[in-house]
């Protein structure tokens, strides 16, 4: 009896140490990074190896060639040129069209397993790392145009305490790092918004209600359009005051008719300190939902 219950409790040991290296091992593999943004949380601190490519006075991507793009740990982990995947497990990219993960990952999927042991709350324990996706270009741009189209193809309701009304699409603008930006966008409250991050804290610089409806965590947790295309461009420039301009606009359909429906200055001593006046990377994040992308550009400006 005695021999079979040391046996027993050694197999025990065993699959105990076997999981834990189990664990081990595809955390230091895949490394998820959550999303360093104050609103969501992270079981990760945001790496600054950057490795920046020189930007040109364009940049298009037009999603055209089959690819995937798997989160890396850093910047210049990533195996792709153009884009660092910071949050989101994979982006997938196929004729023209790209996407957050769809749907729920597999049980067995390594990042599934990842984001289970590294943020269950906010990825639904694991099956959904589509909730915190963050995707950074690697140039960096100081006066520019960003654009792009989405399609939202269905909420992900996650009982994450961050899955709130801040929650949207938006684009990054000279993005120094995950606690130093400007965020442009459209809100699942269904309100566009121009946002400072200083030092970790967000500063609201603008905002104004643009589509329809009252929202409510349960009961209408979100009032943007789903399955239906919609333009986001945001131009964001130092004017010869010292001051920094930002504009958004919407083009609801891919009908290419941009309505300017936000825009705001940001200046000296405002919103938290110091403007962000240097170049910085641009990119895409959203929230809790799972989206299609297309025809993502940025322009050099010059607002002088």
């Amino acid at each position: 009896m005695r021999n079979t219950l040391k046996l027993i409790i050694g197999i025990f040991i065993l699959l105990t140490l076997g999981l834990a290296i189990i664990s081990t091992k595809l955390i230091q593999k895949y490394k998820p990074q959550g999303a360093e943004d104050g609103k969501i949380l992270s079981s990760k601190v945001e790496k600054t190896e950057y490795s920046p490519v020189p930007a040109a006075p364009v940049f298009v991507d037009d999603f055209d060639n089959e690819r995937t793009l798997e989160e890396a740990g850093s910047m210049g982990k990533s195996s792709n040129s153009s884009w660092w995947l910071n949050s989101g497990g994979v982006f997938n990219i196929n004729n023209g069209i790209a996407s957050t993960i769809q749907g729920e990952l597999p049980v067995y999927n390594p990042w599934r397993i990842a984001y289970s042991l590294s943020n269950p709350t906010d990825t639904d324990s694991g099956y959904h790392p589509q909730n915190i996706f963050r995707l950074v270009t690697r140039s960096r741009w100081q006066n520019l145009r960003q654009q792009l189209y989405f399609k939202i193809i269905k909420d992900n309701l996650s009982s994450s305490p961050q899955r709130n009304e801040s929650n949207g699409v938006l684009l990054f603008n000279r993005y120094q790092n995950g606690k130093n930006l400007y965020y442009t966008g459209v809100r699942v409250d269904g309100a566009v918004v121009i946002k400072k991050k200083i030092n970790g804290l967000y500063y609201t610089v603008a905002y104004e209600k643009y589509f329809p409806g009252d929202y409510n965590k349960q009961t209408n947790p979100d009032l943007l359009p789903k399955n239906i295309w919609i333009g986001l461009k945001s131009e964001v420039a130092n004017d010869q005051y010292g001051n920094v301009d930002i504009k958004v606009y919407i083009d609801s359909g891919k009908s290419n008719n941009w309505t300017l429906v936000l825009q705001a200055t940001d200046s000296q001593g405002k919103y938290g300190g110091d403007i962000i006046s240097n170049e910085g990377f641009a990119g895409i994040r959203t929230d809790f939902m799972d989206v299609e992308f297309s025809d993502y550009s940025i322009k050099e400006i010059n607002n002088n």
